[in-house]
C-alpha cells in the first residue's frame, strides 16, 4: 500500500504540472508486474481547444499496449490521480491492465468541476464498467483523496 500512496503521489504532482502547461490537471502512469514504471502522461486537453480523447489514463494504457506483451499488461497496474472515466475504463479494459489504483472518486471530481463545460464528467464509477466485461480488473480506491483535489482547486468555472 505504501508503494501504491507513492505511486499515486507521482500523479498528483504529474497532474499539477498538466496543469500548469495549460492543460486540465490529470495524471496517470503504469507499471509492469515488477513495478518499474513503463509509461506516464497528463492529459493532452489544452484550454479552450485540444482533442478531448486524450485524458492521461488513454494515453498512458495506449502507449503501454505498444511496449508490452498481453500477459505483461495484465500484470501491469495503472495509477491515475483520477478515477478513470468510461472512456478511459474502456481503453484499460480493451488493452488488458490488470489493476488500477486512483486517488480522487468521480463523485469528488464532479464536486470540484461542478457543471464546467470542459468536464461534463459521468457518474459511472470504473468499476461499474469493469463489472461488465469478461475478465477481472482489481481496482484500489478512491485514496488520498484531499491530496489529489489540489491541482484542481480552482481550475474549473
Amino acid at each position: 500500500m505504501d508503494n501504491d500512496i507513492r505511486l499515486l503521489r507521482e500523479c498528483i504532482a504529474l497532474a499539477a504540472e498538466t496543469r500548469q502547461a495549460g492543460a486540465h490537471p490529470f495524471g496517470a502512469l503504469l507499471t509492469s508486474g515488477s513495478g518499474e514504471v513503463i509509461a506516464r502522461f497528463g492529459n493532452n486537453s489544452p484550454r479552450p481547444a485540444g482533442d478531448p480523447t486524450q485524458h492521461a489514463e488513454l494515453r498512458t494504457v495506449a502507449h503501454a499496449a505498444r511496449l508490452l506483451s498481453p500477459e505483461e499488461l495484465a500484470e501491469s497496474t495503472l495509477y491515475s490521480s483520477a478515477e478513470p472515466c468510461v472512456m478511459c475504463s474502456g481503453a484499460i479494459y480493451w488493452t488488458g491492465v490488470g489493476r488500477v489504483v486512483y486517488a480522487l472518486s468521480e463523485v469528488r471530481l464532479k464536486e470540484l468541476t461542478g457543471d464546467d463545460p470542459e468536464n461534463p464528467t459521468f457518474s459511472f464509477p470504473c468499476r461499474e464498467v469493469f463489472a461488465r466485461g469478461q475478465r477481472t480488473i482489481e481496482v484500489v480506491g478512491p485514496l488520498i483523496e484531499d491530496e489529489a483535489a489540489v491541482p484542481h482547486e480552482g481550475f474549473w468555472a
